[in-house]
């Protein structure tokens, strides 16, 4: 049995496509939520101890999460527009 593989976004149907965002919208909640955990863990950090490594781990993993979702945010945006379909409210 071949595993099976994950479609591209230019490989989408329109509906499949508008699904997508729909999800990306719930997944963009969930990101901020996790970024300014992050940030708070940080924040408390350095009020409490001072700068050190372990304070810049959750920083990385923040700055992961927003170049991620900036680059899904702009890819699937340049694929509605070049398909001309309107976001879902």
């Amino acid at each position: 049995m071949a595993p099976m593989k994950q479609k591209g976004l230019s490989e989408l149907t329109d509906k499949e496509l508008l699904q997508l965002v729909k999800k990306s919208k719930s997944t963009n909640i969930t990101n901020a939520v996790l970024i300014g955990f992050l940030i708070g863990i940080v924040f408390y950090s350095v009020m409490k101890n001072s700068l050190g490594f372990l304070t810049l781990i959750p920083l990385f993993f923040a700055y992961v999460l927003i170049n991620k979702s900036k680059h899904n945010n702009k890819e699937l945006a340049a694929l509605l527009k070049e398909r001309n379909l309107n976001k879902p409210s």
